[in-house]
């Protein structure tokens, strides 16, 4: 008797649809996301850090792609997006990718194989937690931070990217924009790595010794890998080679632009002189805030979005010296602060006739819409930062997750994985 191939893995038909021009742009898009991460995520943290702790800083962004690939076949997309539960999760009926292969899912890409949409939000779900990273930077241990991962990608962003993308999830059904991310990746994360600031606390010297970016010509790198890796975050969030795609692309390039603009001038204003940081962090917050907004806005909201960020996002990083938590890398004001603006304008500036399949914003006879945006804003807050804090205790009592004064001291790349990262001969 043949054998039988299982039904996601049959011939695909013609009745199926599948278009070869929309699978290969959103195979590349995922490809982009990775390259968001490593590189991209790891050059731009790695250059800040100290010296000592370059390495150690590289490979939280790169063992993630490991983790988080691994838990995502085996659970984590089944928990992400498969038939829903009561609005909050999915089950276990697409565990170990059980029913994800080449027919595609009609009820989130009609045109493209199952498993491309699986892979490309695979990318999604690898860089989340990599971008807590930054707030934690240069004392977290390997161990803490690897189990962290783990079970923050389960049991906090599986969940919440049900919420809001899952078929049945309550933000879904309640109608919140969300085009790529900005509650769900930048919001999460950036709440996220504010409690985990919060428990580790201040690294050793902080704030009375100077703690200096070690190589910011690597930051500058990895900024201009997000930029570029950002066209396949956003952009390929449409999921199809076509006009909302194009229109997504034209979005993210104008609003990282604008912020990165505005951010320099905020500084400058401010400060007396632009810094190179500055210009890269402020393209990386217009990046963040246009994530949520970028498939429902028209080019010239997205400039007033990329301008409201930067300038805000700019202060924002700044309220740390004012409070006294040590967020290495500024990803609360960044990630957390530029996602909420996205999500809030996203209510203000969003147009059906950018994408039909959206809704009208404030500016455009809707504002039940804001309100929609202001529920999910708080929902990912709070879900996110109390979720955080409980597994952060978790971790803390099993493995611990604060390396010990003279590990820090020397460094988490000897002490946390017997290497250096750079090779310094007399």
């Amino acid at each position: 008797m043949a054998a039988t191939l299982p039904k996601a893995f049959a011939m695909v038909t013609p009745a199926t649809k599948i278009d070869s021009g929309d699978t290969a742009w959103v195979l590349i898009a995922a490809a982009l996301v990775l390259l968001m991460t490593a590189p991209g995520l790891a050059l731009f943290y790695g250059g800040m850090v100290r010296r000592k702790n370059v390495l150690a800083t590289l490979m939280q962004s790169f063992i993630l792609a490991g983790l988080i690939t691994v838990q995502w076949v085996l659970f984590g997309y089944s928990l992400a997006f498969s038939p829903d539960h009561h609005g909050v999760i999915g089950g276990l009926s697409w565990i170990g990718l059980n029913s994800v292969g080449a027919v595609p899912n009609p009820e989130y890409a009609a045109t493209i194989p199952h498993s491309v949409y699986m892979l490309f939000q695979c990318m999604f779900a690898i860089i989340t937690p990599a971008l807590i990273t930054g707030a934690i930077a240069e004392r977290i241990s390997f161990k803490g931070f690897f189990l962290f991962s783990l079970l923050w990608a389960t049991f906090i962003y599986d969940p919440l990217a049900h919420w809001v993308w899952g078929t049945g999830g309550w933000l879904h059904q309640l109608g919140a924009l969300d085009f790529a991310g900005g509650t769900v990746v930048h919001i999460s994360s950036g709440v996220s790595a504010l409690a985990a600031a919060l428990l580790l606390g201040r690294r050793m010297g902080y704030p009375h010794e100077p703690i200096t970016p070690h190589n910011l010509t690597m930051t500058v790198t990895g900024a201009g890998l997000l930029w570029f890796g950002w066209f396949g975050f956003n952009a390929g969030s449409a999921l199809a080679a076509n006009g909302l795609a194009a229109s997504a692309m034209v979005a993210t390039h104008v609003a990282s632009a604008a912020a990165s603009l505005s951010w320099m001038g905020t500084e400058w204003t401010v400060r007396g002189k632009p810094t190179v940081l500055g210009a890269a962090s402020g393209a990386v917050a217009g990046l963040v805030a246009i994530t949520p907004a970028s498939g429902y806005v028209t080019p010239m909201a997205a400039l007033m979005i990329g301008i409201v960020a930067g300038a805000i996002c700019f202060f924002a990083v700044g309220v740390k010296f004012r409070i006294g938590y040590d967020d290495s890398l500024d990803v609360v004001g960044v990630h957390c602060v530029g996602g909420i603006i996205g999500a809030l304008l996203t209510g203000i500036f969003a147009t059906t006739l950018i994408n039909p399949a959206g809704a009208n914003g404030l500016l455009n006879g809707n504002p039940r819409q804001l309100f929609i945006q202001a529920v999910a804003v708080a929902a990912s807050l709070a879900f996110a930062f109390a979720g955080s804090l409980i597994l952060l205790k978790v971790v803390d009592a099993v493995v611990g997750l604060r390396v010990e004064g003279d590990e820090e001291q020397v460094g988490l790349d000897l002490s946390q994985h017997s290497e250096v990262g750079y090779a310094m001969e007399d």
